[in-house]
């Protein structure tokens, strides 16, 4: 969504930079995390199994985001990436929602309802912590969380029982903004979309990928200076398949998630950032 839903029957909630988690107590002795796609990441997972451990619980379904922080206490998807990979204890669980509890099915009890039952279970000082809801109505919370750069907020009806996949009742508002990039090639295999390989201007470090959502003289325009500035695989850069390398001096605007430094994500290409006619 561009816009947060309006009117009073809604809690919103941050939504956080991380992985989406499900941690599922079989028992005490009996825990996995599992990720959104069902993958058992619970040797990823350390930290948060033993906070789980610790909740006064005989068994549950614990629905939240794993995320790992900076030193400003703000959530940091590249280090996440890194932590998954090498660090068990670095997560933390962000818990949203409680599916099971002590043998009880919660998902037809209301989303807010539920949120209580989580609320009452979670400890404080944990590695597993509650989602709050922001008090104030969705366009002031949306404008403080753009201020701060954070990913968007998560709005659900307080009544909505839980359904897996998406649906109305739960809408994701996401931030984004626009920055300049260095055009480091564009990479085009038959049959598939094209990508423009972005790196940060200056340094030329690769950054990420951006879908070249363009018309066609749009299009037909940057392929043009594609071929004009062709050069050489940045120093360092792994080789891909069907791309066509650019020399310095190409540079696009792009439009990206918020709070997306060392790498963006969910990014487009909007145009060339040295001219006015961009869409």
């Amino acid at each position: 969504m561009a816009k947060p839903p309006e009117g009073n029957n809604w809690i919103h909630e941050v939504k956080l930079d991380g992985y989406r988690a499900q941690v599922v107590i079989n028992s005490p002795e009996d825990i996995r995390v599992y990720t959104k796609t069902g993958k058992d990441w619970t040797r990823k997972y350390l930290g948060i199994v033993e906070a789980a451990r610790d909740l006064a619980v005989e068994n549950a379904i614990i629905d939240g985001e794993a995320l790992v922080t900076n030193i400003a206490g703000m959530p940091d998807f590249n280090a996440l990436q890194n932590a998954v990979h090498s660090s068990p204890y670095a997560m933390y669980l962000c818990a949203f929602d409680i599916l099971h509890l002590n043998g009880h099915d919660l998902r037809d009890i209301g989303c807010e309802a539920r949120r209580e039952v989580l609320y009452g279970i979670i400890k404080p000082n944990s590695r597993i912590q509650f989602s709050e809801a922001m008090p104030g109505d969705a366009k002031s919370i949306f404008y403080l969380v753009e201020q701060v750069e954070l990913e968007g907020i998560v709005s659900k009806r307080p009544d909505s029982n839980y359904r897996s996949g998406p649906t109305s009742n739960w809408l994701k508002t996401k931030s984004f903004t626009v920055d300049e990039f260095e055009l480091l090639g564009v990479e085009r295999e038959p049959g598939k979309a094209a990508f423009a390989l972005l790196g940060q201007p200056g340094t030329g470090r690769y950054v990420g990928s951006a879908f070249i959502t363009l018309g066609r003289d749009m299009k037909e325009r940057l392929l043009k200076r594609v071929r004009e500035h062709a050069g050489p695989p940045p120093e360092g850069m792994k080789k891909r398949p069907a791309t066509q390398w650019v020399g310095p001096g190409v540079k696009l605007r792009v439009k990206h998630l918020r709070g997306d430094h060392a790498k963006i994500r969910h990014a487009s290409l909007l145009g060339f950032s040295d001219e006015d006619d961009l869409p």
